[in-house]
């Protein structure tokens, strides 16, 4: 039996590309994915608690961050289609698996469409909004990994994942009720590659630049080991960029 984004997928890409709008329903079902996080302020980057620091995770800095949504999973395969129409997932023909070896500039597409007649803007996470919903906001309880001190409780990693993707949201979530935040697919975030936190905005928007070529991505992944699964621990690729442990989840401003 479809799928209900299977079915709504059908329906949408019945029609001509110029006239191209999501049904409400696939709207009703992307919002019901999106969890309210309350603003607060936080240490973003080497926190004692990570124990093990790479050297871009420097210095530690204090960020206030507004109230935001995200999506309580990363976008999954059967989301992707739905608007886009294909699949480019190596692990493919698992509609609730993320969706993967997907590019920033191919996410960029995809949020245009996904926006495309709707209210609420649909983006990427900022960089520090994804670190301070990784740590539980303001439910935090100082973990090192997303939900817990035990990354397998919460992580697709290298150890328990048979070299593959899983279904999301099948591992303990953390405090604000995210999956997968430390481990299935690492996930692109907005903002610009940096060095290091040094001048790094305290606001909690995207550090931006003119012509930014490399992006952020947080996380951990089904190929990574423990420490690449924390949630202070990042790393970058180029925006045409494409893997197989690499995806993305969603976000939005608050509007209340």
């Amino acid at each position: 039996m479809k799928t209900a984004l299977a079915l709504l997928c059908t329906l949408f890409l019945s029609v001509p590309v110029a006239a191209q709008e999501l049904p409400s329903d696939l709207l009703r079902l992307v919002n019901a994915q999106m969890v309210f996080v309350e603003g607060g302020s936080f240490t973003m980057g080497c926190t004692p608690e990570q124990v093990t620091c790479e050297a871009d995770e420097y210095p530690a800095h204090q960020v206030a961050v507004a109230s935001f949504e995200i999506a309580r999973h990363e976008v999954t395969q059967e989301l992707w289609e739905a608007v886009m129409g294909d699949n480019p997932s190596a692990f493919g023909k698992c509609a609730q698996c993320p969706v993967e070896t997907v590019s920033w500039d191919d996410i960029q597409a995809f949020l245009k469409k996904l926006n495309a007649g709707m209210d609420g803007h649909y983006r990427l996470p900022s960089e520090s909004e994804w670190e301070y919903a990784a740590r539980g906001g303001r439910l935090s309880r100082g973990h090192p990994f997303a939900g817990s001190d035990d990354w397998a409780a919460v992580a697709w990693y290298y150890e328990n994942s048979d070299n593959r993707t899983h279904p999301v949201a099948r591992k303990q979530a953390n405090e604000l009720g995210l999956y997968d935040m430390s481990g299935n697919v690492r996930e692109w975030v907005q903002d610009c590659r940096q060095e290091s936190y040094a001048d790094a905005p305290g606001d909690g928007n995207a550090w931006e630049q003119e012509n930014c070529v490399r992006r952020v991505i947080r996380g951990g992944s089904w190929y990574g080991k423990p420490g690449y699964v924390r949630t202070a621990n990042r790393f970058w690729y180029a925006t045409y960029f494409r893997n197989n442990n690499l995806g993305f989840r969603i976000a939005r401003t608050a509007t209340d």
